[in-house]
């Protein structure tokens, strides 16, 4: 038997050139161009046989996880996927399959499939997909296989795969071609299907407390919910100006004004801001409000959503942070009781216990001091912002409700009575970063329109009037929770930036 050759994703550089220089058994570097061209061969050839793969169909029995998984010797199976990799051994091959679930082996013999089949089956490139029929066997490796009986060529890749023994490791292009980064990486591929899950999770805990799912505008005639630049883009049809929302706090709100008790929304928020590692200008957000309710509630409903998501998708509250060698590098405890404590008093443990007391100047010089950043445009209340998300908000590993933050911050929350300096608000900080800021809505439509205007600097351009009027019908007492799912993911996921956790995050175009 002639010695086989194993063939898998070979690492290309920007030309499409093979790098792995230490496998020689690899064929020759070619331009990409030169091997698109062979590929389109390919697809000529079999086109002049009668087959076309991009009309071809083929309907799977099971994914290749589950043919592995119910594993009986003889047992008929159809699968299909992409080739991932390819060993010929003259008259007989195996080869790699690979869908969503993960991969599964094929072994095809000449003698089984007939001369003009089997050269066919040789002829398949890495990146093709495939759908095949045949039966298990475990092969004398201890490989849980298929022999295949026919086959079916789905459909011609013309450009070659990414390679997958190293990984592909240029950041931007796995932003850019997310689908390269799923097909290179599986466990890139395992946490959007992860990502998926805690969405799905998040809905199903939110319907099984009576929470009814609604949609509300992305385009608004004016931004309101949130302290952020907006997006602008103009309506031809009805000539005038709107922006991407920033929040969607404010149609959910009318909704409890028209009866609506317990209602949410996940979708898209816009934010024409910064890009960090915590930051995009395109996120998700699941906002939730609940009449009758109020910031304990909502805290409450925070601290279970969590650990309910925890639980169902990944079996535990206890989550690990592991590197690249599978070592724990971080560990958030997520079992209650969630600690809480006041806005004020963390500042104070971090920024002095006289922070308050001093003057505005002070606070401003002893940030400085600090390390803090302040821009000469901060207003005494941003400075004291500052510190919190400079200094304290990182060390919030574990979770940490910060309450009662000062009333400047938050002008949709409802004062607190025993410090009018403050608003009945919590935000709920884990893995060094905000996840969720909720309160106690307000609802008097008096106070709600002086602290908007208070907001607005007097341009009673920037109010949402069709919102006040809407509180002046009357909203009942309600409590509301955002919750930034990006930012959870990256908790639950160990991601180091939200772009890991974004399928298509916005760059800068080339």
């Amino acid at each position: 038997m002639p010695a086989f050759v194993f063939h898998l994703w070979r690492p290309m550089d920007a030309n499409g050139k093979n790098t792995n220089q230490g496998n020689t058994a690899e064929a020759p570097q070619r331009p990409l161009e030169m091997l698109i061209e062979q590929r389109k061969a390919k697809l000529a050839a079999l086109r002049a046989k009668g087959i076309d793969p991009f009309r071809n169909k083929f309907t799977p029995s099971e994914t290749c996880a589950a043919a592995r998984a119910n594993y009986a010797e003889g047992r008929q199976v159809a699968v299909a996927g992409r080739i991932t990799a390819h060993r010929d051994m003259g008259k007989s091959m195996f080869v790699d399959i690979r869908d969503q679930t993960g991969r599964i082996q094929l072994y095809a013999q000449q003698n089984v499939l007939g001369p003009e089949q089997f050269a066919i089956f040789k002829d398949l490139d890495l990146g093709d997909f495939i759908g095949a029929h045949g039966t298990m066997f475990i092969t004398k490796t201890g490989e849980i296989s298929v022999r295949v009986t026919s086959f079916v060529v789905l459909a011609k890749a013309l450009r070659p795969p990414p390679a997958k023994w190293h990984g592909l490791e240029d950041t931007e292009l796995r932003y850019r071609q997310r689908y390269l980064d799923l097909m290179a990486n599986p466990e890139v591929l395992e946490l959007f299907l992860k990502r998926s899950q805690i969405v799905r999770e998040i809905r199903n805990f939110l319907h099984a407390r009576g929470f009814v799912e609604v949609e509300t505008p992305v385009l608004q005639p004016i931004p309101g919910g949130a302290a952020a630049k907006p997006f602008v883009t103009h309506h031809h049809a009805l000539g005038c100006d709107f922006y991407l929302r920033i929040a969607l706090e404010l149609p959910l709100k009318r909704l409890l004004v028209g009866g609506m008790d317990k209602v949410f929304e996940i979708g898209r928020v816009f934010r024409n801001e910064g890009i960090s590692r915590k930051h995009s200008p395109e996120f998700t957000m699941l906002e939730a409000y609940q009449a009758y309710a109020d910031y304990e509630t909502m805290m409450e409903l925070v601290q279970s959503l969590v650990c309910h998501v925890a639980e169902k998708v990944f079996g535990t509250l206890v989550i690990e942070h592991k590197d690249a060698q599978g070592n724990v590098v971080k560990t958030i405890d997520l079992r209650p009781p969630w600690r809480r404590v006041r806005y004020k008093d963390i500042v104070r443990e971090r920024a002095g216990a006289d922070w308050f007391d001093i003057s505005p100047a002070e606070r401003r010089a002893r940030a400085v001091a600090l390390g803090v950043e302040i821009g000469p445009e901060y207003e005494d209340f941003e400075v004291t912002q500052a510190v919190f998300e400079k200094l304290i908000e990182p060390t919030l590993i574990q979770p940490t409700f910060v309450t009662h933050a000062l009333k400047e911050l938050i002008p949709l929350a409802k004062t607190s009575p025993d410090d009018p300096t403050t608003v009945v608000v919590f935000e709920c900080c884990i893995n060094g970063q905000e996840i969720a800021p909720d309160y106690t809505e307000q609802n008097d439509p008096i106070e709600q329109r002086q602290r908007l205007e208070q907001q607005a600097g007097g341009e009673r351009q920037k109010l949402d009037e069709d919102f006040l009027i809407a509180l002046e019908h009357g909203m009942p007492p309600a409590g509301g929770m955002g919750m930034g799912i990006d930012r959870l993911c990256m908790m639950f996921l160990g991601a180091e930036s939200i772009r890991d956790v974004i399928l298509f995050p916005q760059l800068k175009p080339r």
